[in-house]
């Protein structure tokens, strides 16, 4: 079976431990211990998490919004905007 990541809406990267083996490593290949007896762990993916990779729920305080949300509001955004707004004339 493979590993399975799934990308939870306006949150985080969810890892689905009982898939297989997962090595997680930090920028340098060196091991990050993953949470003993957890069949799923959180990666961050807002950024602001204080326990890094790990998720700690801040996403949801500070109101990120996944890649697809933000794209959706800009290209609204973007949409109802007139010829000349952006330039000011």
């Amino acid at each position: 079976m493979p590993l399975t990541i799934k990308v939870r809406l306006n949150g985080p990267y969810a890892v689905d431990l009982t898939t297989g083996d997962v090595l997680l490593t930090d920028h340098e290949g060196n091991p990050i211990a993953l949470p003993d007896g957890k069949p799923t762990i959180a990666l961050c993916r807002c950024g602001a998490s204080s326990r890094k990779p790990f998720c700690d729920g801040t996403h949801s305080k500070i109101g990120f919004q996944g890649a697809e949300a933000a794209r959706q509001a800009y290209d609204a955004g973007a949409q109802s905007a007139t010829p000349g707004d952006a330039s000011g004339g």
